[in-house]
């Protein structure tokens, strides 16, 4: 054969121990410094007490709050009893009297209150253009009706 080449032995070399530094001599005891006296934290004053002068009382509220209740020229027709938010459609139970497309209502509730014309109305899936009592309708409404919403007619 040919000349073998000879391998070279990788030999590992170790790391050489890490010196500890010098120990010098060490230095003679240095006397410890007194520590700084803080002044002492000043208190407040003690308050003057004084006689208090009298409250004034409020002065009236400028406009009286809107009345809650079916106003003047104002029948309840009937009540919501569901309502269809992706539609924006409200089902009212007609409880006395009739409505009809065209009409001027107002929706009552314990945070609702608007006033709008009836534009449409079904029933069964039907539109239909007037409906009585007992029946159970769906009308497009303009903001959120709440169940138990109390709908009247707006005497025109």
């Amino acid at each position: 054969m040919a000349a073998a080449k000879k391998r070279k032995a990788k030999v590992k070399r170790k790391k050489a121990p890490s010196r500890k530094p010098a120990i010098g001599r060490k230095s003679p005891a240095l006397k410890k410094k007194a520590r700084a006296r803080r002044p002492a934290p000043r208190r407040a004053a003690p308050r003057k007490t004084t006689a208090r002068p009298s409250r004034k009382p409020r002065p009236a509220a400028s406009a009286p709050a809107p009345a809650r209740g079916p106003l003047a020229g104002e029948v309840r027709v009937g009540v919501v009893t569901h309502y269809f938010g992706h539609l924006s459609v409200a089902a009212v139970r007609l409880e006395s009297g009739s409505l009809r497309v065209g009409d001027t209502i107002r929706v009552l509730g314990h945070t609702s209150d608007f006033r709008q014309r009836v534009d449409s109305m079904q029933v069964e899936h039907q539109s239909v253009s007037e409906a009585s009592t007992g029946q159970e309708i769906g009308m497009r409404v303009t903001e959120h009706a709440r169940e138990h919403d109390v709908v009247y007619k707006v005497a025109a």
